[in-house]
């Protein structure tokens, strides 16, 4: 089965974060012409998330030929609880490799690349380093990562 991906709907923009956290390509959508949406989600065979119920009546979405979710909240956490239950998403199996800021594969660093680049106690407690190769944003599994993961594992038990 082909890896889900996912292009998120303005509407319900902190999905995107969510998904990426959880290792599954989700690209934000800002736009407002629905049509460059459902063409986007076709051509890149991509599931649509929205709260938009014209956006889910189109007879694209209607016939099955493309996947859409309408979100039954405006509320993040039940958001992606919805998708998750959904679509029976995992998350464990690759948390935390893709930049949540611009959704592109994380690279590995050794921590004498980032010495300049992260707060010195960061230097100095952490030991595995991941960097974005679009952004340049600099990840370590410091008290933020161990939040976010508590976070997800409270939503997946949920």
């Amino acid at each position: 089965m082909a890896e889900l991906k996912f292009i998120v709907d303005n509407n319900v923009g902190k999905l995107a974060k969510w998904l990426r956290m959880m290792g599954y390509d989700a690209v934000f959508f800002d736009g407002s012409d629905d049509a460059y949406l459902v063409a986007k989600a076709l051509a890149e065979d991509r599931v649509i998330l929205t709260r938009d119920t014209q956006l889910v009546k189109r007879g694209i979405i209607t016939s099955g030929r493309l996947k859409a979710i309408l979100l039954q909240t405006d509320e993040p956490e039940p958001q992606i609880r919805q998708v998750v239950q959904t679509l029976k998403l995992d998350f464990q199996s690759r948390p935390f490799t893709l930049c949540l800021e611009c959704n592109q594969p994380l690279e590995a660093r050794s921590k004498a690349e980032v010495k300049e680049r992260v707060p010195p106690y960061v230097f100095q407690t952490q030991s595995q380093y991941m960097e974005c190769p679009h952004c340049r944003r600099i990840y370590w599994r410091g008290t933020h990562w161990q939040a976010m993961t508590r976070k997800l594992q409270r939503l997946m038990e949920s």
